[in-house]
């Protein structure tokens, strides 16, 4: 297997995520570090990532969290932030990692696991899984910004294009976009000068918060993570031989 989808099925992190730990010299093998992608480790051999050894989980884990306002979203934070990923520990002994991200002041779903495949065919740029989001903002927004977003928005050297927008009232916008550049709706907020109250990520695909409240999560059932898989419009799969 090569050794960033090893990594990967073990629950360190993503294959793409792993692939950066091997480049920046963070993972050996036998004793002595690589740093060439590609790398085959074969069984008996001893894997470590930053000097602890890591072994291929037993168990697949697919967790919805509904995530507050103020985490982040990584393994760790080098600022000292508090970590979304730390509020799975009491329930799950597994090393779990976000599917995607929200930045840390949006709310809202946010999908874990230690299934590098599972989290590699999500991630891909062609799958096109919806993400749909709920906007509240400080000041009324432009009528003509709902249908804008949809024909696309080009600010600086930047284009930012929904699937769909809906304003609900003055205040309030449902948006739902496939590709999620990044900070994609509050740039288009900002570029209109209209402050953003809160961003909250509602729905993933097939999968809503079904009453999961702030700061709780869930187990996905198996009809959600097929229903996702599903729903990917890649064909792309991961190579782990």
């Amino acid at each position: 297997m090569r050794l960033q989808a090893y990594l990967a099925h073990c629950g360190v992190a993503s294959r793409r995520a792993s692939e950066q730990y091997i480049l920046d010299g963070r993972v050996s093998v036998n004793g002595t570090v690589v740093t060439e992608l590609g790398t085959k480790v074969a069984p008996g051999d001893t894997v470590m990532v930053d000097g602890k050894v890591v072994e291929l989980e037993s168990k697949k884990r697919y967790v919805l969290l509904n995530k507050p306002a103020g985490y982040v979203c990584s393994l760790a934070d080098e600022k000292g932030r508090p970590v979304a990923a730390d509020l799975l520990k009491p329930s799950y002994p597994e090393r779990l990692y976000n599917v995607g991200r929200l930045d840390m002041f949006s709310s809202g779903l946010i999908i874990f696991t230690n299934d590098g495949g599972f989290a590699a065919r999500l991630s891909h740029p062609s799958a096109e899984l919806e993400k749909e989001y709920i906007i509240e903002t400080s000041l009324n927004i432009p009528r003509n910004l709902a249908s804008d977003f949809e024909k696309g928005i080009r600010d600086g050297d930047s284009f930012y294009k929904c699937v769909k927008a809906e304003q609900m009232n003055a205040r309030r916008m449902r948006i739902v976009l496939i590709e999620g550049k990044n900070r994609e709706i509050r740039r288009v907020f900002e570029a209109k000068e209209i402050g953003i109250k809160s961003l909250e990520r509602v729905r993933i695909g097939n999968v809503t918060s079904d009453g999961l409240k702030t700061g709780q999560y869930r187990d996905l059932t198996e009809r959600e993570v097929t229903g996702l898989l599903a729903l990917c419009r890649s064909s792309a799969m991961e190579n782990t031989i």
